[in-house]
């Protein structure tokens, strides 16, 4: 599943949720977060988890980069087109 794309005025990196959902930051609880703030991600790599009608849908890097902003906190609810993940 591919993320939205920033809308015009936004910033470039911004990886928006292409679904109503819960946010999950990592695997399984416990489990250290797919990308923490810092991390170098690479195009294709899974940044987080939304769930959807109990389906688990990876949300993917659209591009190489590096993690600046985790937009969401893990196990709560986002809305379609919410910023979930910032890439520098």
């Amino acid at each position: 599943m591919t993320a939205l794309a920033a809308p015009d005025g936004e910033q470039a990196g911004t990886v928006r949720s292409p679904m109503v959902g819960t946010a999950y930051l990592a695997p399984e609880p416990g489990a250290a977060p797919f990308a923490a703030i810092g991390t170098q991600v690479s195009a294709g790599q899974t940044l987080l988890i939304v769930e959807a009608m109990k389906v688990m849908n990876p949300i993917r890097a659209p591009r190489d980069g590096k993690v600046l902003e985790v937009c969401v906190t893990d196990s709560k609810p986002v809305e379609f087109g919410e910023p979930l993940v910032i890439l520098e």
